[in-house]
């Protein structure tokens, strides 16, 4: 399974929310360019980073996302804001490894489809859920689709992921979190990664045996220290199957 160290930027500062609240930022006193360059040093493959000023259309991060890109050593997975082929592609020219897209997939699934189909390998659907919707616009606007549906509607479209995150689950009940997210990954045609669900290592023990499940988005536990890159790297490392012995 793989492990996504994430980080959130908000003014050039990185941040976590709780429940998607864009106004009551949790801010971390850290270097967001030295932090990447932890992320790549502990071992991981990739790296998420989502911009949410670009989601609120203020401030501007680009210069320090494309310092990230440039030096950190690690594909860059992109999300927040991208609402337009223009900026897509922009940033596909600038060296992201994959782009994160979930309010134009709502608004105009024909274009993220086509830019899925442009693009193998480097477009990935965000689906962010709130009390059963799928929600747009930084999660703060329902859309018209269920989960199920919103997925199924895009049918085989090559994306190279599907994110999907359940924004009002409460932590304490990652179980609850871990049966949506599974029933949904169960269905879909392109790898799912887990968002919301990571605490602690016990959290990837449990999503690796869910065989739907590729990968985790893994921050907030990182940020306040109850786990670590190293530790979830090596938790997420599939168990040896059992091998019966010849008599």
């Amino acid at each position: 399974m793989m492990i996504y160290p994430t980080m959130e930027l908000q003014n050039g500062h990185c941040v976590t929310l709780d429940k998607g609240r864009l106004d009551e930022p949790m801010l971390w006193h850290v270097d967001p360019v030295e932090t990447a360059h932890s992320f790549a040093a502990a071992g991981a493959e990739w790296m998420h980073l989502t911009d949410f000023n670009a989601i609120e259309g203020n401030g501007d991060n680009a210069e320090l996302i494309e310092d990230i890109i440039r030096n950190v050593g690690i594909p860059v997975q992109l999300g927040g804001g991208m609402r337009s082929r223009e900026h897509i592609e922009h940033w596909l020219e600038k060296g992201v490894g994959r782009i994160v897209v979930g309010t134009l997939a709502l608004r105009d699934p024909t274009l993220v489809e086509e830019l899925a189909r442009q693009h193998p390998d480097q477009i990935v659907l965000a689906v962010d859920i709130w009390q059963g919707q799928v929600m747009s616009d930084g999660w703060r606007q329902p859309g018209a689709f269920t989960p199920q549906g919103f997925i199924e509607a895009f049918g085989d479209a090559p994306f190279a992921g599907i994110i999907i995150t359940d924004i009002d689950s409460d932590m304490s009940d990652v179980e609850a979190q871990l049966g949506l997210i599974a029933g949904l990954a169960s269905a879909a045609k392109a790898p799912v990664i887990a968002s919301g669900v990571v605490r602690k290592a016990d959290d990837i023990s449990r999503l690796k045996y869910i065989g739907s499940i590729s990968g985790a988005l893994v921050g907030r536990a990182l940020f306040r220290k109850t786990l670590t890159v190293e530790d979830a790297l090596q938790m997420a490392i599939p168990e040896p199957e059992a091998v019966a012995e010849l008599l």
